[in-house]
């Protein structure tokens, strides 16, 4: 089939591509490089499988011809991360909504088959239920967690209006080989992997018990594939491992020792995916366990040889904005 990935120089994304072209499809990628990595697609060079377009989501006019005679859009571009989405909402305004409009609009002109967008469940916020369901209250606590459901919205509504198959995925806590490795203090696995590579301590906020849903790449990347071929337009499902693990749990694999630095307002001590309705509808289920991801992405430590090394007195100039407006 031909498929059209936006974010496809990503870290999801790139997975993604892989997968994608591995059973046979063909797949134009569009992004603007400005997170993702040329690099993170260089095992492909030379696929005629594979169109890479450098053109910015938020550009309806630029990206619409590339939409002709798709069948299936994944549109995983955005702007991550909570930091910058504090200091320069506008920025995240732009690529994550006005964005998703431009992405959903080229789309439904082009008589798309089916659309999968990369939701964040970042939208939950705090949440009041864990395991935490789709039906759980929308609390964002900070721009990108706003802007990236307001994208969830728009795609749904253009879903319902249009009669284009959509289908949202609410990421939880991905990671995995090729996570961000330049930009804003963000990804725990990116700073402590950086950090283990320079022989200094995990900055660990809190005391280290808070736990997160961690779900590896491929899974998720799974997760595109089926909800992709899948028949049920307009739902919203969750895509977690369907476990929650403890930062500390995470240093222990790792090895190392540990400097702590201070809590910061608007996050969760808990992220914990309800996978009921996903395992339902799609019959997906993560396969790689927290240990053997953290072990593959031992493995691959080197990607991160030239990531930021953040430090706790680099990390609390960042993040001065975070307890500035969320305190």
């Amino acid at each position: 089939m031909n498929y059209l990935v936006t974010g496809g120089g990503g870290f999801i994304g790139s997975h993604l591509v892989d997968r994608l072209l591995r059973d046979g499809h063909r797949i134009t990628v569009l992004d603007n490089f400005s997170t993702g990595r040329p690099e993170n697609l260089s095992q492909h060079r030379g696929n005629p499988d594979l169109k890479i377009v450098t053109a910015d989501v938020s550009d309806l006019d630029r990206i619409r011809p590339y939409f002709n005679d798709i069948e299936i859009v994944c549109h995983l571009a955005a702007l991550a991360d909570i930091v910058p989405s504090i200091i320069n909402p506008v920025s995240y305004y732009r690529s994550n909504v006005s964005g998703t409009t431009a992405v959903v609009e080229a789309a439904r002109t082009a008589g798309v088959k089916k659309l999968v967008y990369a939701a964040s469940s970042s939208c939950y916020g705090i949440p009041d239920i864990y395991p935490t369901p789709e039906a759980s209250e929308i609390q964002p606590q900070y721009p990108y967690a706003l802007t990236k459901y307001l994208g969830e919205q728009i795609a749904l509504h253009w879903g319902k209006v249009y009669k284009l198959p959509v289908t949202s995925l609410r990421l939880f806590n991905v990671y995995g080989p090729r996570s961000r490795t330049s930009g804003a203090y963000g990804a725990v696995f990116g700073t402590f992997l950086t950090q283990k590579l320079h022989h200094k301590p995990y900055t660990v906020v809190g005391n280290g018990s808070q736990t997160r849903d961690f779900i590896f790449v491929t899974d998720v990347a799974e997760a595109f594939v089926m909800a992709a071929e899948s028949n049920y337009p307009q739902e919203v499902m969750n895509a977690g491992s369907g476990n929650s693990y403890s930062i500390n749990s995470l240093v222990e694999l790792l090895g190392g020792n540990v400097v702590y630095i201070p809590k910061r307002p608007g996050e969760p001590d808990q992220t914990h995916a309800d996978i009921t309705k996903i395992k339902r509808l799609l019959g997906w289920e993560p396969k790689v366990t927290f240990e053997a991801g953290v072990h593959i992405l031992l493995k691959h430590i080197d990607y991160w040889r030239e990531a930021p090394l953040w430090t706790p007195d680099s990390i609390g100039e960042a993040t001065k904005d975070w307890f500035k407006y969320l305190s």
